[in-house]
């Protein structure tokens, strides 16, 4: 794939991925470092109540079946925690593609290595938890498990470098803005305490793939505001595949997990307002364009969430006087 820019670039004025991976490799092994300083190591299984567990039905002739009374977890809370637990599961298939995208050798490599390393703790102790704690049924979790992950995933992105980098700045803060409010959602402090801790790695990737994209806005930025308009304008997170997807999204949004007002507020505007994204000059063309477009999209996505804000504050009106009644 050849992309064009009138501005800084190769002598010819054209970039290609493999010369735009090139030329941010300095970048990548800069944010390598400081993210390798900040991480802390930490240990999954000292964040499962293990305690707390006991045998299911099958092997053991003594099992318990699953019951959504024995736990402490809410609704709302074992909904999103479904959904994301089910989203990092498909970490093969991530990897999959961030390693054909960004390569294997170099400080590309050893990101990608250790990005989708850290990741894997995520869903180990996300799933520990949940069946010790007997949050969730563990038949229908492995079902659909199965099923999401024999679908397989294809990212919108995968065609280009620069699409990638921006789709991920955006995706890792929405990852951490789901697992924290799951966390405050789920009536149960040793979940909260547990997703807390996941954030703050989804945090940090966020700040990395972050960085990243100001370099590229440095390098190439009429081609990274055009990134940047297309990933924001398409937006779609990960687990769009997982079977009922679309209905444990409207729960979520209702339940305060991740809605309009969180994906304008707490997603899109953090990333674009550190970037200063619309405020960029010296764009060409395609650059001012994009620039707009962007501009004009965030307006009115900002309007929808005020009518979404409405409903659900109606909602709330509502259910508050049956319950008075």
């Amino acid at each position: 794939m050849t992309i064009t820019t009138p501005h800084l670039g190769s002598p010819a004025g054209a970039w290609t991925d493999a010369q735009l991976l090139y030329a941010l490799e300095e970048v990548v092994e800069k944010e390598l470092n400081r993210h390798l300083e900040v991480a802390k190591d930490w240990m999954p299984h000292e964040y499962v109540p293990w305690s707390d567990g006991r045998n299911f039905p099958g092997l053991f002739e003594d099992g318990e079946a699953w019951d959504k009374e024995q736990s402490k977890v809410t609704e709302i809370g074992r909904i999103a925690l479904v959904v994301n637990l089910l989203t990092e599961d498909n970490l093969p298939s991530y990897h999959h593609e961030i390693a054909s995208l960004f390569g294997r050798d170099g400080a590309w490599g050893t990101w990608v290595h250790r990005w989708t390393a850290e990741e894997g703790r995520h869903g180990i102790v996300m799933r520990d938890y949940l069946l010790t704690s007997r949050a969730v049924d563990p038949d229908k979790l492995e079902q659909f498990r199965m099923s999401h992950m024999s679908e397989g995933f294809e990212s919108d992105n995968r065609h280009s470098m620069l699409h990638s980098i921006a789709y991920v700045a955006f995706q890792e803060l929405a990852t951490r803005i789901s697992h924290r409010n799951t966390g405050h959602q789920s009536g149960d402090p040793v979940c909260d305490r547990m997703l807390a801790r996941i954030a703050t790695d989804e945090n940090l990737h966020m700040v990395f793939y972050r960085n990243l994209l100001k370099s590229a806005f440095e390098l190439a930025p009429d081609l990274t505001m055009q990134a940047v308009r297309d990933v924001v304008v398409n937006f779609r997170m990960p687990g769009h595949g997982i079977p009922g997807f679309e209905r444990a999204a409207a729960q979520m949004a209702i339940g305060e997990v991740y809605n309009l007002r969180i994906h304008h507020d707490d997603v899109l505007q953090p990333v674009l307002r550190f970037l200063k994204v619309l405020e960029i000059d010296g764009l060409g063309a395609e650059g001012r364009k994009a620039q707009e477009e962007l501009g004009m999209y965030m307006g009115g996505l900002d309007a929808e969430a005020s009518k979404f804000d409405e409903k659900l504050a109606a909602r709330k009106a509502r259910m508050a006087a049956r319950a008075g009644a």
